[in-house]
């Protein structure tokens, strides 16, 4: 059962053994976790016994509430669970507001005090398990509802059910775009169900405020947290805010225009009330010139000529209005070239007392430069080393230690060539078969033979 803390509009939440039918210990203040929750702030305050408020707000299955007369004067605050007058039976809920926030709220919601219903009791031990048990039946009641309706062939959306605290009557909530014909719909529900059927037709925001969801700024719906009145949102509130008019981005989930659009208009419409109006015309002398666009918040215009619409000129508010003020005199204005003024170089302090942030990168390529080259010189001194090194004469290399080096690796192998040579030549060639050029590569040269 709810009392207000760790919920969030879940009435089947269930606090342990802190939760009695009066609600739990630690809702003398909370409820912020509700649906549609409002927060006393005057709770701490003591009103004196005559003036005390005698209605009470309760909160029952999502977003549905209502207001009810304590004629018993039992002591309730938020969280308690109370028996409520309903027609027929009675119905369970959950008191989400008392005091005197309760008037304000019923003065806000245009709530008259006679029409108000009274408060039986607080919910006691039968009560809350027959509520308990009805309120579990609500989804498989979802799902055959919606099948009866498509097997009818209705247009309409079963978007959810509430079963009355007693069992007596189930409320069927619904959106269709069309009117919808419910006498061959109540019977097969009555017969289907056994009990009182009651249809509610419901708009697109007031389902999106009763499926709830995440918006897509990353939070819960307004709708089903704590926004109550649906203001009416049409295009020229996105045009006020220099907005592009694309419905994928502008709606939301209920598929309407976003009601956030709505909390900061007035202060656009405050701001544009000082701009030139988005239709002025300024007349140069090189030609006519219209408004383009307008930034609300650096406070410019954006002109450009009707004949070359490509290059825009952007200028203050301030500048606008004495060009405005020129041309009701009849006199006309420099051309928009002239009238722009450069934009001041934005200076930026260092504050490391370094000014090129790419100083190391700079010292790279210098290395890098240098780098690149000395190996393009050693690659051709070693290109001309090795021209050195197929002449048949040696030559001294005293002052420099690492070309004997090489030389003396590359001529190495050409040792056991020039003997294989000679033993070839002797008489011992005959018997001895010349090995093949595979076998012939080894590490060590072949000892020489003293008979040849």
């Amino acid at each position: 059962m709810s009392c207000g803390c760790k919920t969030s509009g879940d009435s089947t939440h269930s606090c342990g053994p802190k939760k009695t039918a009066n609600g739990c210990e630690n809702v003398n203040t909370c409820g912020n976790s509700y649906k549609l929750s409002v927060f006393d702030w005057l709770s701490n305050i003591n009103n004196p016994t005559p003036n005390r408020c005698d209605y009470v707000e309760v909160r029952f299955k999502n977003d549905r509430k209502s207001f009810y007369k304590n004629i018993n004067n039992i002591p309730l605050h938020i969280g308690s669970v109370v028996t409520v007058e309903s027609s027929p039976g009675h119905d369970v809920g959950v008191v989400s507001l008392t005091g005197e926030l309760v008037k304000i709220q019923m003065k806000k919601k245009k709530f008259s005090e006679e029409s108000a219903l009274k408060i039986y009791r607080q919910a006691n031990q039968k009560d809350l398990e027959v509520w308990q048990e009805a309120r579990k039946k609500e989804d498989g009641v979802k799902i055959e509802a919606r099948k009866i309706a498509h097997r009818l062939g209705l247009e309409m959306k079963i978007t959810d059910v509430e079963y009355q605290g007693d069992a007596s009557k189930v409320t069927f909530y619904y959106t269709a775009d069309n009117r919808i014909d419910f006498r061959q719909l109540i019977k097969d529900y009555a017969g289907a169900f056994r009990t009182k059927i009651d249809m509610k037709q419901i708009g697109f925001r007031q389902e999106a405020a009763k499926v709830g969801g995440i918006g897509s700024c990353g939070r819960e719906l307004c709708c089903s947290t704590w926004l109550t009145d649906f203001r009416s949102v049409n295009t020229n509130v996105a045009r006020y805010q220099q907005l592009s008019i694309n419905p994928q981005k502008l709606a939301g989930q209920c598929g309407k225009l976003k009601c956030c659009l709505n909390y900061e208009l007035d202060s656009y419409l405050d701001t544009l009330s000082h701009f030139p109006s988005s239709s002025t015309t300024l007349d140069t002398e090189k030609g006519k010139a219209f408004c383009i666009k307008i930034d609300v918040f650096k406070k410019k215009m954006w002109f450009a000529y009707v004949e070359n619409s490509i290059a825009w000129y952007d200028f203050d508010i301030d500048l606008v209005k004495k060009l405005i003020s020129k041309n009701k005199r009849g006199e006309k204005t420099l051309p928009l070239e002239d009238l722009k003024q450069p934009d001041a170089p934005f200076t930026s302090i260092d504050l490391i007392q370094e000014n090129n942030v790419d100083r190391f990168e700079k010292k790279n390529r210098g290395n890098n430069k240098n780098k690149n080259q000395n190996r393009s010189n050693n690659n051709q001194n070693q290109q001309g080393q090795k021209k050195n090194y197929n002449r048949p004469e040696r030559q001294d290399h005293s002052e420099k230690n690492e070309i004997p080096q090489k030389q003396d690796r590359q001529q190495k192998p050409q040792k056991p060539q020039l003997e294989k040579v000679d033993a070839a030549t002797g008489p011992a060639a005959e018997k001895k078969p010349i090995p093949n050029k595979k076998k012939f590569k080894k590490k060590f040269p072949p000892k020489k033979d003293n008979n040849a």
